[in-house]
């Protein structure tokens, strides 16, 4: 992280995009780069000795397009040797394009073959050829191979890609591949920044003056520095104190680029290749991926429940793969699967991954990333259902269709920003349409950070609960209503809304039937009368309900009922799960009461004293006082709010 005198002025940013080299072992990658480049990407001592590329290596190159302007392509050398392909698949995640590099002498080799299928299963749409070596062929030779290299290439992505001959030895071709590879970079649609930043790490170490640098490719969103980070799976929250793009410091780094962090809160020797850092709280890893597969032609058939190794951007573990249609999947091709992870992994729908068979260990397939976050009671034919309807959607479809899953629960902007990546703004807008359409509802009040969106089909099906629950019981309290239901706050605020709006009114805080009168018999309300004033005599130091029955000759179930009509009318309050309940003018008082000691911090003892009354009574009233928010507790010590 050397200082760099003065920041690049953002007006004349060149445009970034990142290119990955494949092909087999001693064709010639690294070299190429630094014919590029003049960077040697090979950096560890052990490369060196062995003349291989083992790891990863980063070289960059700035190109000017005649229409596009400036250029600064980030080249990632990844190893050829299969004993390596662990780091060559953490480096060809988040590429944009493709360099795959042909030796001249040798040809096609089996892991031009790999690299190639890798690339395809990634998503990567352009790329370009390099035969290299061409000063070791005769020109007849280079020709023969060119024409090889062709046939290798139909049906794949590469096809039409253009094949150009280079010695990095002599420096021939470079100049022309230099062109070429403008033309590649600038074809490259820019990457959307509407989802959440995320930075796969693909390296940590510590740095003298600086403390821990970490590096990686941002694969989506803005960066800032200064700002804070969550590394995942940890959960651990570290500060951006600096921040390099490309080597020049930078306050803002826009996907796709190389960016190299300082960060404070964490030792380089916590931080490992495939951890990601996003947004704190925004994003989570999981352990159950859903994908649409693509399964190689040539691959070993996969049996259900088999273990595999799933790769993704730079990060790896195992998984148990399960087919949700075993007897239409055992055929290689597409497919609907899902994934169980041995360690988390941070993905989200539209994500790509390779998958690898254990032993032998050979690549066998990929997949595009539908769902990371099923939910735990959804029946797998339910799933498979939403999967099938997901992967062929639209993205406001798939939007829709998020929102239908959640039924009459609905899903808010926090939890849908964990599920589909987008930032709260892109989400707004997006759903926008939606809501507009009256497919979907948004129960929140304002169109802000507390959005919470319902299908409009959910919200028919809750208010048609709610009424019948109304009907059976004549009348319920607001509080009585919503945990018959089970709904978010924010849901059943706008059931209660459509429920007034109707054939229902508000008395007090009871809904009921509009239009109809007090249904309470006349005894009644002398026994509710008799009750609460029993309540109203006892303040604070309230009796157990069994003494009020047996005081007043109640019997129990008659008892039950009464007191329930109590509480729905806010007559007498409920403290905790025991049969123990305060009149609200007693609590009215209390409260006023501790309001006077605002900021003060007390003990049970204090408020035994405070109170006059025994620790029966004091403890229950703390814990409704913590859950009204008149007071907080603090590890056994209360704070007056």
């Amino acid at each position: 992280m050397k200082s760099i005198p003065g920041d690049a002025n953002a007006n004349d940013d060149p445009r970034f995009v990142i290119i990955g080299t494949a092909g087999h072992i001693d064709h010639g990658k690294t070299a190429l780069v630094h014919a590029l480049t003049g960077t040697d990407t090979d950096r560890l001592p052990e490369e060196k000795q062995r003349g291989i590329t083992i790891d990863l290596g980063f070289a960059a190159l700035d190109l000017d397009h005649p229409s596009r302007g400036r250029l600064h392509l980030s080249i990632i050398d990844v190893p050829g040797h299969h004993a390596f392909i662990r780091n060559m698949l953490a480096g060809t995640g988040g590429i944009d394009c493709v360099m795959l590099v042909v030796a001249a002498d040798e040809g096609v080799k089996a892991q031009t073959e790999e690299h190639l299928d890798i690339c395809n299963l990634l998503g990567i749409k352009r790329g370009l050829v390099v035969l290299t070596k061409s000063d070791a062929v005769t020109r007849e030779h280079l020709l023969q191979v060119r024409e090889s290299v062709r046939r290798f290439l139909e049906s794949t992505f590469l096809e039409r890609a253009p094949i150009l001959a280079v010695s990095a030895k002599r420096g021939d071709g470079i100049a022309e591949l230099r062109i070429a590879l403008a033309e590649m970079a600038a074809s490259v649609p820019a990457r959307s920044v509407e989802c959440v930043p995320r930075l796969p790490l693909d390296r940590s170490f510590s740095m003298r003056g600086f403390g821990t640098v970490v590096t990686g490719t941002l694969h989506a969103g803005v960066l800032h520095a200064g700002g804070a980070l969550e590394q995942h799976p940890a959960g651990r929250v570290l500060r951006v104190r600096g921040m390099q793009v490309h080597g020049i410091h930078r306050e803002t780094a826009s996907a796709p680029c190389r960016v190299a962090l300082n960060v404070s809160g964490v030792e380089a020797a916590q931080v490992a290749r495939g951890d990601t850092l996003t947004i704190p709280g925004t994003l989570a890893a999981t352990s159950t991926v859903d994908v649409e597969l693509t399964m190689l032609r040539d691959a070993p058939a996969i049996k259900h429940g088999s273990r595999v190794r799933v790769h993704a951007f730079t990060s790896d573990t195992l998984a148990r793969f399960l087919f949700f249609d075993q007897k239409n999947s055992r055929e290689k091709g597409s497919g609907l699967a899902r994934l169980r992870l041995a360690g988390p992994l941070l993905l989200l729908p539209g994500d790509r991954l390779v998958l690898r068979q254990c032993s032998p260990e050979v690549t066998i397939g990929g997949g595009r990333v539908l769902d990371t976050t099923a939910p735990v009671a959804l029946r797998k034919s339910a799933a498979f259902e939403w999967l099938q309807r997901m992967k062929c959607a639209d993205p406001a479809e798939q939007l829709r269709l998020r929102v239908v899953r959640r039924t009459i629960e609905g899903i808010g902007i926090d939890a849908l920003v964990m599920e589909t990546g987008f930032a709260e703004e892109t989400l707004l807008r997006r759903m926008a349409p939606l809501t507009e359409s009256g497919s979907v509802v948004n129960c929140a009040p304002s169109n802000g950070a507390g959005a919470h969106w319902i299908a409009a089909e959910s919200l028919a099906d809750a208010v048609q609960a709610a009424e019948r629950a109304v009907a059976d019981a004549g009348s319920l309290s607001r509080a009585e209503l919503r945990s018959k239901l089970q709904l978010d706050a924010t849901v059943f605020g706008a059931v209660l809304q459509r429920l007034i709006a109707g054939k229902h009114e508000l008395a007090g805080d009871a809904v009921k039937a509009a239009g109809k009168g007090d249904s309470i018999p006349e005894a009644k309300k002398r026994q509710m009368q008799a009750i609460e004033e029993v309540y109203s005599k006892a303040g604070l130091a309230a009796p157990l309900l069994s003494e009020v029955s047996r005081v007043l000759s109640i019997g129990p179930e008659a008892m039950r009922e009464t007191i329930t009509l109590l509480l729905r009318s806010r007559r007498l309050v409920r403290m905790g799960a025991d049969d123990t309940f305060v009149h609200p003018q007693a609590l009215e008082r209390l409260y006023e009461g501790l309001r006077r000691h605002r900021g003060e911090n007390f003990d049970v003892a204090r408020f035994k004293s405070f109170t006059g009354l025994t620790r029966k009574h004091a403890i229950p009233l703390l814990e409704h006082l913590d859950k009204v928010r008149v007071t907080r507790n603090n590890g056994g010590m209360r704070i007056v709010l």
